[in-house]
């Protein structure tokens, strides 16, 4: 069949539908994942939306979080043309990028029921490659198992005019999406407002790198002579360590709320650092007192500063270590880490809130940090 003006200009349905149809799947898996929250999704028989419903009779309130994943799967797009293993390196590219909206999502009390997932390529040639996008779909099927949530209707546009990946890379799409959450009872919601000088400050380990400070790594990555194929202190090449998925923290939440334990206000270990802990814009000390031991940090990191990067620049570029964070009252610190081990997770109570001026006071490294505005 010959290929209408508008394939030829850059937007071929027919190259998008097979990605499309994965989607599709991946989302009637995962339909019946919610109704663990008294979330109802109903098969989704419409190409263009997704609807659901609370089942429950508590009092409830709804949520929302759009976040990017940004550049990490231009790492995976370079892995998979160089490395030479017959991977794509996309298994855990959905997990990066529903986690990103997901854990900002949970900050605020909420749980999720939904996802809903933007693939925006640079080409419609992109989606042709059967492997990779099998590979992605599935990733997200893992991300939407892993937080108890459902696929909702999604969008794979070509943007031919928009997106161009930077060389050696040929093409890696812009991934992004939403998470809607359900908060129950409504009273489950966390707004920081109770955040105040005294707060212990509780850290939980990271996975690795999870999805920021990218551009510094594929930068310095960019730099060796075996770029991401570099080695790294445990065995892995770097660009496998930059691909450890990012981790999913809804358990952790969800069975602290569970247990009814006080927080004052939940934060992703995201962009910033650990200058980010002065997110609040009262003034407030962040002083950390303890971390990881050396060997315990994530060895992306450790490598990192191994090619020279700056303590300051580490610190306030990536998480080292912790992924999310938590601010509450002295009374519930031992119960909040029995509850976060008794889920899997490394809790470790690390600082305490003072008042004084906004900034982080990072004892282990002797750093004193503005707010991450300001840095």
């Amino acid at each position: 069949m010959e290929r209408g003006e508008y394939a030829r200009a850059g937007v071929d349905y027919t190259k998008i539908a097979g990605f499309k149809q994965m989607m599709r799947e991946v989302s009637e898996r995962t339909a019946g994942f919610p109704i663990k929250r008294g979330v109802y999704i109903p098969k989704m028989t419409h190409a263009h939306g997704a609807n659901w419903g609370y089942l429950g009779l508590a009092s409830h309130q709804w949520c929302s979080t759009m976040e990017g994943l940004g550049n990490k799967n231009w790492i995976a797009e370079w892995m998979y043309k160089f490395a030479g293993t017959g991977r794509t390196y996309y298994e855990g590219i959905g997990i990066d990028t529903a986690m990103m909206a997901v854990n900002d999502l949970i900050a605020q009390g909420a749980l999720p029921v939904v996802y809903l997932d933007e693939v925006a390529a640079g080409q419609d040639d992109w989606f042709t490659d059967q492997r990779r996008s099998a590979d992605l779909a599935e990733s997200y099927y893992n991300a939407c198992m892993m937080a108890d949530m459902a696929l909702g209707a999604g969008e794979s546009p070509a943007l031919k005019y928009l997106i161009n990946a930077l060389a050696p890379v040929d093409s890696a799409p812009s991934l992004s999406g939403t998470a809607v959450g359900i908060i129950v009872p409504a009273e489950h919601l966390i707004t920081g407002e109770k955040l105040r000088a005294g707060d212990v400050i509780l850290g939980v380990a990271s996975s690795g790198l999870h999805a920021n400070g990218i551009s510094l790594v594929i930068k310095r990555a960019l730099e060796l002579p075996d770029q991401f194929l570099t080695e790294v202190p445990d065995g892995l090449t770097l660009g496998d360590e930059a691909l450890i998925p990012t981790r999913c923290y809804v358990q952790l939440v969800e069975a602290l709320l569970d247990a009814q334990v006080e927080i004052h206000s939940f934060l992703p270990g995201t962009g910033g650092g650990i200058s980010k802990l002065a997110y609040d814009k009262r003034p407030l000390t962040y002083r950390v007192h303890s971390w990881l031991p050396d060997e315990e940090i994530p060895a992306l990191f450790r490598f990192m500063r191994k090619l020279g990067g700056s303590i300051e620049d580490l610190h306030t570029t990536f998480n080292m270590g912790f992924g999310y964070f938590m601010f509450l009252p002295p009374s519930e610190v031992d119960k909040a880490i029995e509850v976060g081990q008794s889920v899997g997770y490394h809790v470790m109570e690390i600082g305490q809130v003072e008042d004084g001026p906004r900034r982080t006071v990072f004892e282990p490294r002797n750093l004193v940090l503005p707010p991450p505005e300001e840095g």
